[in-house]
C-alpha cells in the first residue's frame, strides 16, 4: 500500500509526526472553508506556513466551480500546459488538492485531463466500474479529514465496460474469471435499479450506479456525513462522455 503524504514540519520529524496526527484528528470539526484549520495545523512551529498551492484552499461550491470550469476548458481544447518543473518543487514537502474524484479506471478517463488540473490540484482514487468499498471510503475520509479537501466527485463514463459486465451477469448469470466477478456483484444493485426495458440501458445504470454512490458517501460515518452535514463537504456526482469530453452532472 502506498504512503499518503501530509504537509511538512520544521521541527524533529518523530515529534512532528505525533503532534500533526493528533492536531488533524482533533481539528476534523475545523474545516469549513479550510483555512482556519489548514493555517493552525501548519502553525505548530509557531509560524502560518503557506500551502503547497494555497490556491487550492476553496469552500465546496467554489471547488465544484473551479472544477467544472476546468472540464469546459478540456473540452473547448484550451487545457492549461502541464508544468511539470514548477509545480514539482511545490509538492515536495506536502499537498493540499481542492477535490477528491472515485473514479473508474478505465484508461480512457483521465480526472486530471478531463478537468485540466495539475499534479496535486485532484486526489483521485481509480476503480473499474467506481463503486465504494471500505478501502475507498477510508481513502477518501483521509482527503476530506487530513488533506481538508471540500469536495468528494463520483465519476462514471458512458460505455463502461465493467457496468455492460454487471449486466450480463444479471441478465445471463455470466460468470467472469478471477476476482472479476466480485466487480460485477458490487455493480448489480445499479443494474437492478434500471428496467430491463429501458432504451438506453447500459447509459441508464452507468447514471444510476454514480447517484448510488454518491448516496452512500453522504451516508458514511464517522466522518463524511458529519461534515456533508455541516455544510464543510459537498458530495457530487457526473458522467463523462467519450465523444466530447464534457462531464454531465447526475447528483
Amino acid at each position: 500500500m502506498c504512503k499518503l503524504s501530509t504537509p511538512p514540519e520544521n521541527s524533529n520529524p518523530q515529534q512532528s509526526q505525533q503532534r500533526r496526527s493528533f492536531l488533524k484528528l482533533t481539528m476534523a470539526s475545523a474545516l469549513g472553508l479550510g483555512i482556519a484549520a489548514t493555517h493552525q495545523v501548519m502553525a505548530t512551529s509557531g509560524g502560518i506556513k503557506t500551502p503547497p498551492q494555497p490556491e487550492n484552499v476553496l469552500t465546496p461550491e467554489a471547488a465544484l466551480e473551479r472544477l467544472m470550469a476546468g472540464n469546459d476548458r478540456y473540452v473547448a481544447g484550451l487545457s492549461t500546459p502541464l508544468n511539470f518543473k514548477d509545480e514539482r518543487a511545490a509538492l515536495v514537502n506536502g499537498q493540499n488538492p481542492y477535490a477528491s474524484i472515485l473514479s473508474c479506471a478505465d484508461s480512457r478517463v483521465s480526472p486530471e485531463f478531463c478537468f485540466d488540473e495539475q499534479r496535486g490540484d485532484l486526489f483521485v482514487a481509480r476503480v473499474a466500474g467506481n463503486y465504494l468499498t471500505t478501502d475507498f471510503v477510508a481513502t477518501l475520509e483521509y482527503a476530506a479529514a487530513v488533506l481538508h479537501t471540500p469536495l468528494i466527485m463520483v465519476l462514471g463514463h458512458e460505455s463502461c465496460g465493467a457496468i455492460k459486465a454487471a449486466i450480463d451477469a444479471s441478465d445471463n448469470s455470466t460468470q467472469f474469471p478471477g476476482h472479476i466477478q466480485s466487480i460485477a456483484s458490487a455493480l448489480a444493485p445499479a443494474v437492478r435499479a434500471i428496467d430491463k426495458q429501458s432504451k438506453n440501458r447500459i447509459d441508464d445504470v452507468v447514471k444510476m450506479n454514480v447517484i448510488q454512490n454518491v448516496k452512500e458517501l453522504k451516508k458514511q460515518t464517522p466522518i463524511l456525513s458529519r461534515l456533508v452535514a455541516e455544510k464543510k463537504l459537498l458530495v457530487v456526482g457526473g458522467v463523462y462522455n467519450l465523444k466530447t469530453g464534457k462531464v454531465d452532472m447526475v447528483a
